[in-house]
């Protein structure tokens, strides 16, 4: 089994580590940061979700005509484009009096750019390590994703105690800025993945990778059930105001720990068993909220829950098995445009919710709601799911996907 010296041992992954651990850093800071203004102004649960988790609608509609940029561009020019515009969103957001619509028009168009570059990350990865160090490396990616979660809310709960969100945004601007820089001193100028039009090529690879029979199961696993438990995420402010970055850090906690543990020390046949009961296990916690829980006893049933996401990576791992190189960076690319559909549409489906029932402690029973929905849904998956699991890896003389 692969080891963490080993992978770490390799240069390239080392840098893009670090790049990601800068990007993450700056989303998080600025997502607490644009999620406690909304709130603040509004006292809108549905338009506090928008902020949270409304800006990948935008990436949905121009994925279907950028997506293949994550191929056609070369993989170290779309991260550092990727970094520029995400400092700028940062520093935009700074700027004084901004409505709230203004503000969520700074983040729709940083999702535009989100729309044409999404896979290149993890397409790139699949190059740089050797592909039975994936799912650990993908993984390890992940912890960049919990660890900066935990540390970015809980250290930006303490700043939001003492300090404007001004400040956060500031500190979302200037590591992004660290991570454009260290991509483009550290990692190599690879050619582009494939040649093309943009718009035809993004048009043609998501219409075989969607209505593949081998692909479509293991896209809305990934999607919809963790996008209804990411719902019951996005009310965590209303829930609980003055402690929400704790939830939140508990979240990312568990989501870290599931990472290690199913990437480092669970083999690849215990992995694809473990799906469905990691998918029941992330919604169930949420089934007690409307008990009004304590901070310290809602923060572990979070936690528990977030290990439950730790599924998408043997879902990943079909995916890479189902796939061939030259369209792997659009395939990733629609992964991450569908994960945060379905966090932007569980997201606004539970805001929503939570408004119209009106009173504070529906809040918890919104949360419920969104858990049954998830535990149906994952439940209504499971016999195309199961067809998915027997594949050889498809060669570069294959059809694009199956």
């Amino acid at each position: 089994m692969t080891t963490y010296r080993e992978i770490f041992g390799i240069r390239e992954f080392r840098v893009l580590f670090v790049v990601r651990l800068f990007a993450m850093t700056g989303v998080v800071v600025s997502s607490l940061a644009l999620g406690t203004v909304t709130y603040h102004e509004t006292r809108s649960p549905f338009l506090t979700a928008v902020s949270l988790f409304g800006g990948p609608l935008v990436q949905l509609v121009t994925a279907r005509y950028l997506l293949a940029s994550s191929d056609l561009l070369r993989p170290r020019t779309a991260m550092v484009f990727m970094a520029g515009v995400a400092m700028l969103t940062a520093a935009l957001q700074m700027l004084p009096d901004l409505s709230w619509w203004m503000r969520l028009l700074i983040l729709a168009g940083g999702y535009v750019v989100l729309a044409a570059t999404s896979g290149s990350v993890f397409a790139l990865l699949s190059d740089i390590v050797p592909k039975d160090a994936y799912v650990l490396a993908r993984a390890t990616m992940n912890i960049t994703v919990g660890g900066m979660q935990i540390i970015g809310n809980a250290v930006g709960a303490l700043l939001l105690a003492v300090l404007s969100p001004t400040w956060l945004f500031g500190i979302a601007a200037m590591v992004s800025v660290t991570a454009g820089v260290t991509a483009r001193i550290g990692l190599s100028d690879r050619p582009p993945r494939a040649e093309g039009k943009v718009v035809e090529r993004s048009r043609q690879i998501n219409r075989e990778l969607l209505t593949s029979p081998g692909v479509r199961p293991l896209y809305l696993m990934m999607w919809v059930p963790n996008g209804l438990v990411v719902g019951c995420e996005a009310l965590f402010i209303p829930y609980s105001s003055g402690h929400a970055g704790y939830l939140l850090a508990a979240g990312a906690g568990g989501m870290l720990l599931g990472d290690i543990v199913m990437g480092r020390f669970v083999p690849e046949i215990l992995r694809d068993r473990l799906i469905l009961p990691l998918r029941v296990l992330l919604a169930a916690p949420f089934l007690a909220f409307p008990l009004s829980l304590p901070v310290p006893v809602a923060a572990t049933l979070v936690g528990v829950s977030s290990f439950g996401f730790a599924a998408s990576l043997p879902l990943q791992e079909r995916l890479v098995r189902h796939t061939r190189a030259d369209v792997r960076g659009q395939a990733f690319g629609l992964t991450g445009t569908g994960l945060m559909m379905g966090q932007a549409i569980g997201a606004l489906l539970a805001g929503g919710l939570a408004q119209l029932l009106g009173a504070t402690r529906a809040v918890g029973w919104t949360m419920a709601m969104m858990a049954v929905l998830s535990l149906l849904v994952t439940a209504q998956l499971r016999k195309s799911l199961e067809r998915t699991g027997a594949t050889s890896p498809v060669g570069s003389g294959h059809p694009a996907v199956r």
